[in-house]
């Protein structure tokens, strides 16, 4: 489906739920001003492709509300999913032409964007986005070998506590609360959706999800409402340690 432009009143970018942790974080009010000339919202529904791999790409965006999906397709036509964005995340790489994966809306999905060419020109004069830039990508390596560890090492049970983990982790900074005590967030995907993120069979990702509920790591008000009553207690469960783990 193509691409929609949002029917949404502006947003100032003093307002914005993702301001503290966007690629706009360190700006200036001058240099948030220059953001606000360029920028434009784009909506898309839950398994809309937002753009393929390797189509050209001709803006970068901040994801603002939603979950989207990075799959990679081999060849044969198998399919990896290889990421999640979750609003803050950065989609896009100035200097890169075309998309390196598929990314699909797992939610309804809300994105900041922003044309590529100025905003390059943009970065290359404003250092704060520049550095702010540099901090997300090194923050998505220690993602993505945090990733590895988690597919090649851990246990079911340990994947699935590692992933309610991040997406509890990531809910509570947007709210600029500390992921520490109890949290409470709805789980944006579906059984079958972490099967596939995780390499796992739907009935062992239901089976370790009902384990994680049975031993009170986890309440579950249907089937997406999550209540964590001690953080530390699921990050145990996933191997990790309260002030270490895997990055929000």
């Amino acid at each position: 489906m193509p691409m929609q432009e949002m029917q949404i009143a502006h947003h100032d970018c003093g307002d914005c739920p993702i301001r503290h942790r966007a690629v706009c974080a360190r700006c200036e009010a001058d240099e948030l001003t220059a953001l606000e000339q360029m920028k434009y919202y784009r909506s898309y529904q839950a398994g809309q492709t937002v753009i393929w791999s390797g189509d050209r790409m001709d803006f970068v965006a901040s994801v603002v509300t939603g979950i989207a999906t990075l799959t990679q397709t081999m060849e044969d036509g198998r399919r990896q999913m290889v990421g999640l964005l979750l609003p803050s995340d950065f989609l896009g790489r100035p200097g890169r032409t075309t998309a390196a994966y598929d990314v699909t809306a797992t939610t309804d999905l809300v994105m900041c964007c922003f044309r590529k060419k100025p905003f390059e020109d943009l970065m290359l004069a404003t250092p704060h986005i520049g550095q702010r830039l540099l901090e997300m990508t090194l923050d998505e390596l220690d993602a993505a070998r945090e990733w590895m560890l988690l597919l090649g090492r851990k246990t079911a049970r340990e994947k699935i506590a590692s992933l309610i983990a991040i997406i509890a982790r990531r809910d509570a900074t947007l709210r600029l609360k500390a992921p520490k005590g109890a949290l409470v967030f709805d789980l944006p995907l579906t059984r079958e959706e972490m099967a596939d993120y995780l390499g796992l069979t739907l009935e062992t990702v239901s089976r370790q999800i009902s384990a994680l509920k049975r031993d009170g790591v986890i309440v579950l008000d249907g089937k997406r409402h999550v209540t964590i009553p001690d953080f530390d207690r699921l990050l145990e469960e996933a191997g990790d340690d309260s002030d270490g783990g895997m990055p929000g």
